[in-house]
């Protein structure tokens, strides 16, 4: 199989799995963030680790503006427009070019909390003060987001790793607050990716926070499932995940544990009790972005132990 086929066979309900796909993520130094250099430096390490998708890292976070003070200055944010993602657009637009048609391309998607966050950091006590006022933050960054999901979708790729946050155990006392007011953001740029591409992930970060489930999330468009495996109510497995959201999951593997750390051995023993445990269909990978300082030898191994991993 090749690599496409490999992931796509994923979404192909009637098919058995065949061949374990494996992808890990991880955020270069700042000078491979821009122009033909990050576009070079993706290329290296996804030809190095030999990886099945080649996801683009987004590095064109939201500037701070310290001058919000309070819940009505949200409404006075700029919405960016395409020229603001010119230097992101390219390098999707020549990863997209050469790689294509040997792998699933994805773009990494922040969610507008998210972006929100980057913005000023006070947007959670802003909205908890006043959410009809910070709201008006949200819909100005979703305006912008979506200029860039659909300069995506024109430049052709496969699909987004769109990664949602604000909806974890600290943010809020009620869950009520993240859905009325967050999570119908996240939808709205989720249903135009899920109507124009073959392929995405929902991805609920846990890099900041655990959650206390993922009921909030179930309804979330979204071919593969990303998710940590500790919740504040205990732990889950990766057929637990499956089976709760319908979908295959995409994970196993802890980003601070062997890959990160561990022996070519443990490494690869690792890779086989993941895809021992594995749900019904599977891509490896780590339950979120991977350290920088990581060893692309660790994350090669790991590649390799899952394309050679036996399924019976």
């Amino acid at each position: 199989m090749n690599k496409r086929e490999r992931v796509l066979g994923l979404l192909d309900k009637g098919a058995t799995q065949k061949s374990i796909p494996a992808a890990f993520f991880i955020h270069f130094d700042p000078k491979f963030h821009r122009g033909d250099a990050a576009v070079q430096k993706h290329l290296e390490y996804f030809e190095y680790t030999d990886m099945d998708v080649l996801k683009v890292q987004y590095e064109n976070v939201f500037p701070t503006l310290p001058e919000i003070t309070n819940p009505q200055d949200w409404e006075k944010i700029p919405c960016y427009g395409k020229e603001f993602y010119e230097e992101q657009l390219y390098v999707v637009e020549q990863l997209v070019k050469s790689s294509k048609k040997n792998a699933v391309v994805m773009a990494t998607l922040y969610s507008p909390f998210m972006c929100a966050v980057h913005t000023n950091k006070r947007f959670t006590p802003h909205l908890l003060e006043n959410p009809e006022a910070a709201r008006k933050g949200l819909e100005i960054i979703s305006e912008s987001l979506m200029t860039f999901v659909k300069e995506c979708i024109k430049l052709g790729v496969d699909g987004f790793y769109h990664s949602t946050e604000g909806g974890g155990r600290n943010n809020y006392d009620d869950i009520s607050v993240f859905i009325e007011n967050i999570k119908p953001y996240d939808l709205v740029l989720m249903k135009e990716i899920e109507r124009n591409c073959e392929f995405n992930v929902l991805h609920v970060c846990d890099y900041q926070d655990i959650y206390v489930d993922y009921e909030p999330y179930l309804d979330y468009p979204g071919h593969v499932i990303s998710c940590g495996l500790e919740l504040d109510k205990g732990g889950m497995s990766g057929k637990d995940v499956s089976a709760l959201f319908n979908r295959p999951f995409m994970g196993g593997l802890l980003r601070k544990g062997a890959i990160l750390n561990g022996t070519e051995q443990e490494i690869i023993d690792d890779v086989r009790r993941a895809c021992d445990e594995r749900p019904g269909k599977f891509m490896l990978a780590a339950d979120c972005t991977v350290p920088a300082e990581v060893n692309w030898d660790n994350l090669k191994t790991a590649v390799s132990a899952a394309h050679e991993y036996q399924i019976s």
